[in-house]
């Protein structure tokens, strides 16, 4: 039997949740205080997700890069993919915020949106 120990990050209690797991199996989750830290858990140890946030080159702006992120959450073996993709996209102004800077990152079908505004 394996114990894996997680801070709950569903909501601001930061819970101290442990899931047992057999053979790769999860058997039990303790320590949540909320139902989101039961599906927070679930998730984080079976298929682990994150939204990644960065930056792109701007063109034509009064600024050289733009905040930008992922529309969705993605497999968290995808971050360095999508980390390497976007080393090579450059955006022209205008950009603003919801505007698609890049479909489909790293074959995840996430695209990565801007998060400001560039005149």
């Amino acid at each position: 039997m394996e114990n894996r120990e997680l801070t709950c990050i569903g909501c601001p209690l930061g819970c101290q949740i442990t899931v047992m797991m057999d053979q790769g199996e999860i058997k039990e989750v303790t320590g949540n205080t909320c139902p989101r830290g039961e599906e927070y858990a679930r998730k984080e140890v079976l298929a682990p997700t994150r939204i990644v946030t960065s930056t792109v080159r701007l063109e034509g702006g009064d600024i050289a890069a733009i905040p930008v992120k992922t529309k969705q959450d993605i497999p968290k073996s995808k971050i360095f993919d999508v980390m390497d993709e976007l080393k090579d996209v450059v955006v022209k102004v205008p950009v603003h915020i919801g505007d698609v800077v890049l479909e489909d990152v790293a074959g995840t079908g996430v695209p990565v949106i801007a998060t400001k505004d560039a005149e």
